[in-house]
């Protein structure tokens, strides 16, 4: 699976709680531009289900689970998030579908671009010959 991969968000726990924290480039394979959220899901919900040309994305479960399909166009894999403290790296080119939300979900996603409506592949068919024909 291309380069998607779970990435560990530092903690620190005392008596108090549990403070995470993302240090930019420090943390991550990017630079954060955007950061948007996904809650109250309804039941049988699946959101996502598309690809980016350039963006990338890290995906997180701050509440809750729920699971993240992911498919390069030769491979796929499926991911359970569940820890506020894990994220998801999703690169450019890697259609991503989000499921399985449990009660109570919530999702974050960091991402390395401002909204573009056109760096998305919103048809699967057409993320297919991009990835097969070398396209961005």
């Amino acid at each position: 699976m291309k380069e998607c991969r779970l990435i560990e968000i530092p903690r620190f726990v005392d008596h108090r709680g549990t403070l995470s924290v993302i240090d930019g480039t420090l943390s991550l394979p990017f630079e954060p531009k955007r950061f948007y959220y996904l809650y109250n899901l309804v039941a049988g919900t699946r959101r996502g289900c598309h690809a980016h040309r350039t963006e990338q994305e890290l995906i997180m479960a701050l509440a809750g689970s729920f699971r993240v399909f992911v498919d390069d166009g030769q491979s796929t894999a499926e991911f359970q998030l569940e820890r506020p403290n894990d994220g998801l790296y999703v690169p450019p080119l890697v259609w991503h579908e989000l499921h399985s939300f449990a009660p109570g979900a919530v999702c974050a996603v960091l991402a390395s671009t401002p909204y573009d409506v056109n760096d998305y592949y919103d048809k699967y068919e057409d993320f297919v010959l991009a990835v097969h024909h070398g396209e961005m």
